[in-house]
């Protein structure tokens, strides 16, 4: 059975030492300007390969986080930026937006692809997908249970990799939308502001009111004493989060890591006082998700950090010794020589001057004693790893010169395992990229959340009606050739089985095609009519034209994207232009949840499915459960009904979530008459954009 691999998080170089010192396997740091970590001290083409050189002399992978979205006028930047990497040498490349793995494959095609947890994968579907696509591994979504880790991990055919310590989201990762809608700070981009932090209140407050409490934090998530059972399972990487948090940190979750791994025990309170929100939980993993879960950084949990700093900067204060080592060292009347090698053929030598004198005795044992004596050094030798051969001998030569000989080798050695060895790269170049015209004609669709919402003359003048997969059955025969059906955002459990029952059950039922919004969707409709929706991400060319060939005859662009990038994303099929759209209208859902803010104060048996978060400003932000999760919408709706020629589309979407039937049908006539909005409502981040 193989080792689980301890993957450690890097922010700056001092943690990155302690990560190594402390006995990481492998880190993940980012790569400046396209990670999810913008205000971490990333690392610049220079600094990686110095991280690299660091890394690889003592045998520790480096995986580079190019993991956010990216709009069209970054892809020069981001092409630069993998060429960068492919020259460091780095071991893997972290990525979310298919435009990196794109250029990945055309520009350092040897260079191994891991598909980042914001790719929200967290079915054996969307695993498979990825396999397929030539990925080498997937990050799982922090939201699965054992059983859902080992059905996906025994069948999906590439290595996987799960959190098993640090901060847990609220919302899946790559499908919260709340930092960019509430404050323009995109977590896709990088830049989340951790509204999630805020007060968000679960219990019914008065109109005026402002909320108090905390539920939607979640405690930090903690699994380490379940390592062992990840390892049997065959999970490839055990990932710690945290590379906003301190070196002491880092040191403090490696080695116990490195004990769960082992299945010995360690200190759990030490972890704690590190960093915790009032204790973890391990609820995703365990299966029991409830409100036990959430939990705040307290006054009492900072100073408990701050006491126990000193201690844990002892865990990775000296080099760890870990790179065996064969030694072999020859004596004869004119001097001595040391030969090290290392398990990857490496081979460095020494010579002495020092005149060697005849030994009364025999001096192997002291010499192997001198030798063995690799502390302060990367490497390690074993008794049986060191050969001593002295001819015409015995020999004795003074310890400080064996010493000597020893250090001159190993420093030998280490410089030539830092020695980079680059990715080969093509001549391939991002292409130009188009610009749009606005369409003559721009068509109108409108998805409903349940067929109650429909209008009687929902029909009139709308391309397609977009309804929920499960709604299927409610849809009379003669609108289906206008209807497409969406397939959930995430699916956990048994719902995707569910679903691709669901999608045999009606792929000839009349129906348009499916609403699309997850990589593992194209698996389940593949060679079926398909449109993409806002969970995709698509914020670039590259991407929309990813997904154009692999099937998508129309798709939503990321409400994310300002109209300025919106104009240079034109796919095309056979020649053929794709048509793009954005909403024009709709309350954005800013989070998809797994655990439920409900929770906080009642369980589900008494529950209705829905309730409102008002946070510390007195807003109300509905919350609907449904298939397994929770959706959090923001309050204020989008509207861009009334500026019909601002975004360079093909199509706008009307996309009802909370509203009756009687305001969807009023809301559609004045998109159709571009008529103003009555009420609040947002133009979104079409015309600012995100940072």
């Amino acid at each position: 059975m193989s080792k689980i691999e301890i993957l450690a998080p890097v922010g700056n170089e001092e943690m990155l030492r302690a990560a190594v010192f402390s006995g990481a396997d492998a880190v993940y740091l980012g790569f400046s300007g396209f990670n999810a970590r913008t205000s971490a001290n990333n690392f610049d083409a220079d600094t990686l390969k110095d991280a690299v050189r660091f890394c690889h002399a003592r045998g520790v992978a480096v995986h580079v986080a190019l993991n956010t979205t990216v709009y069209g006028g970054e892809l020069p930047a981001l092409e630069a930026a993998i060429r960068a990497v492919a020259a460091s040498g780095a071991d893997a490349v972290i990525c979310q937006d298919l435009a990196v793995a794109t250029l990945i494959g055309r520009i350092a095609p040897q260079l191994p692809r891991h598909g980042s947890t914001q790719m929200s994968v967290h079915s054996l579907q969307g695993a498979l997908e990825l396999k397929e696509l030539g990925f080498t591994r997937v990050v799982l979504a922090r939201e699965l249970s054992l059983p859902e880790v080992e059905h996906i991990t025994k069948h999906c055919g590439i290595e996987t990799e799960c959190f098993v310590h640090g901060a847990l989201c609220m919302c899946v990762s790559g499908q919260c939308y709340m930092s960019a809608f509430l404050g323009g700070r995109s977590g896709n981009r990088g830049s989340c502001a951790g509204p999630c932090r805020l007060p968000f209140e679960a219990n019914a407050l008065p109109e005026g009111k402002p909320g108090r409490l905390h539920h939607l934090s979640l405690k930090d998530n903690s699994v380490i004493d379940k390592l062992d059972q990840l390892q049997a399972l065959g999970v490839a990487s055990a990932k710690i989060e945290g590379r906003l948090r301190t070196p002491e940190y880092v040191a403090a979750a490696v080695s116990a890591c490195l004990a769960g791994r082992e299945g010995r025990a360690y200190d759990r309170d030490l972890l704690k006082n590190a960093f915790s929100r009032s204790g973890f939980t391990s609820g995703y993993l365990d299966g029991k998700i409830d409100g036990t879960m959430f939990g705040v950084r307290s006054e009492a949990d900072a100073e408990q950090t701050k006491k126990t700093l000193p201690m844990l900067r002892e865990l990775y204060r000296r080099e760890r010794s870990r790179v065996p080592v064969k030694m072999k060292l020859e004596i004869e009347e004119g001097g001595e020589k040391l030969t090290v090698m290392d398990a990857d053929g490496n081979k460095a030598f020494a010579y002495g001057d020092a005149e060697p004198q005849p030994a009364r005795t025999d001096p192997t044992e002291s010499l192997h004693r001198s030798l063995a004596k690799t502390g302060g050094t990367p490497f390690a030798a074993s008794a049986e790893d060191i050969t001593v051969e002295m001819d015409g001998g015995p020999w004795f030569v003074p310890g400080s010169a064996v010493n000597e000989l020893r250090r001159e080798a190993l420093d030998a050695l280490l410089k030539k395992r830092e020695v980079l060895r680059p990715w080969p790269t093509t001549d391939e170049h991002v292409p130009a990229l188009p610009l749009r015209t606005l369409p003559s004609r721009r068509t109108l669709r409108a998805r409903f959340e349940n067929w109650e919402q429909v209008p009687e003359r929902a029909l009139d003048g709308i391309e397609y009606l977009i309804l929920p997969i499960a709604q299927a059955d409610r849809v009379p025969r003669e609108w289906r050739a206008k209807t497409l059906l969406e397939l959930p955002r995430v699916m956990f459990g048994r719902l995707e089985e569910d679903t691709a029952r669901r999608i045999a059950a009606t792929q000839d039922a009349g129906f348009a095609g499916y609403e699309v919004s997850n990589i593992a969707h194209l698996r389940l409709c593949r060679g079926l009519p398909m449109s993409g929706s806002f969970g995709l991400n698509i914020t670039n060319q590259l991407a929309a034209q990813f997904y154009a060939d692999n099937g998508l005859g129309s798709m939503l662009i990321l409400p994310e994207v300002k109209d300025s990038d919106i104009s240079t994303i034109a796919p095309t099929h056979d020649g053929r232009p794709v048509p793009t759209g954005v909403l024009v209208y709709g309350h954005m859902p800013l989070m998809v949840t797994r655990a439920c803010p409900l929770q906080n104060i009642h369980d589900c048996a008494h529950c209705d499915k829905t309730g409102v978060l008002t946070d510390r400003k007195a807003k109300k932000f509905p919350v609907r459960c449904g298939l397994g999760v929770r959706t959090i919408y923001n309050p204020v709706p989008i509207y861009m009904g009334d500026k019909p020629g601002a975004l360079t589309v093909d199509y706008g979407v009307a996309y009802f979530t909370l509203e009756s039937r009687e305001e969807a049908a009023q809301i559609l006539d004045m998109i159709r008459t571009h008529a103003p909005f009555e009420g609040d409502f947002t133009r979104g981040l079409y015309f600012k954009g995100t940072n």
